[in-house]
């Protein structure tokens, strides 16, 4: 096996690991939301107040900032799965997930993380700093970037589309992914939505992760042909 395959074979075990793990991160980070089965939607003191101390939230919340790596190489991936059927599709949608995700580790690190150092404050010191909290997360300022999130589904959805479109995924596979997308976005308050949805994109994608690390195993357990 010459060297420019092992790393195709590498890429390709890269590739079906990040597929993988993205939708389970979500479904965990999702699943660890307080107030799970009593959904309504939730104003920026009812954020703060439900970040607050709950250190279980934040680590999903770290584990969705890191996740943002794995969300853009499966963007990249798709978009070179699209390129001979569907490139502008592959390549809009793929350009737009992964500004959305990097608007996501923005959204993460501004809004979320912030809160395990602050809670480390005395309780009467955290309670003065809540007007700069409600400014943060009411999105003030250069923070309506933060908006840009929405482009994270918006990338996905426009390459679960041109999956569906040229089969380059069995169909049942892209549907899925295509509804998970939908549905992942869903405001804060709801994260029963957001998990129904992550459960899907886990459904659609682990089967073809799975796929592509079989794909790379066999390559490299190949017998090396001798001429």
């Amino acid at each position: 096996m010459n060297q420019n395959q092992v790393l195709k074979d590498g890429k390709r075990m890269a590739t079906g690991l990040a597929i993988i793990v993205f939708p389970l991160i979500f479904v965990f980070a999702f699943a660890v939301h307080p107030g799970l089965l009593h959904p309504h939607f939730l104003g920026p003191q009812e954020l703060i107040q439900r970040a607050h101390q709950d250190g279980l939230l934040q680590f999903g919340h770290l584990l969705v900032t890191l996740c943002t790596v794995l969300l853009i190489a499966s963007a990249l991936h798709f978009m070179t799965l699209l390129e001979k059927s569907a490139a502008w599709a592959g390549t809009i949608g793929g350009m737009l997930a992964i500004f959305g995700a990097v608007i996501l580790a923005v959204d993460k690190g501004a809004l979320c993380l912030t809160m395990s150092a602050l809670d480390r404050l005395p309780e009467a010191q955290f309670t003065q700093m809540l007007p700069g909290l409600l400014a943060m997360f009411s999105k003030q300022g250069w923070l309506v970037i933060l908006w840009g999130i929405v482009l994270l589904p918006i990338g996905f959805a426009i390459q679960a589309i041109a999956l569906i479109k040229t089969r380059a995924l069995p169909r049942w596979q892209s549907i899925l992914f295509l509804i998970g997308v939908l549905f992942v976005g869903t405001p804060d308050g709801v994260e029963i939505v957001n998990l129904s949805a992550s459960i899907l994109m886990a459904a659609a994608l682990i089967p073809y992760g799975v796929k592509l690390i079989k794909e790379s195993h066999a390559n490299n357990s190949a017998p090396i042909q001798e001429f």
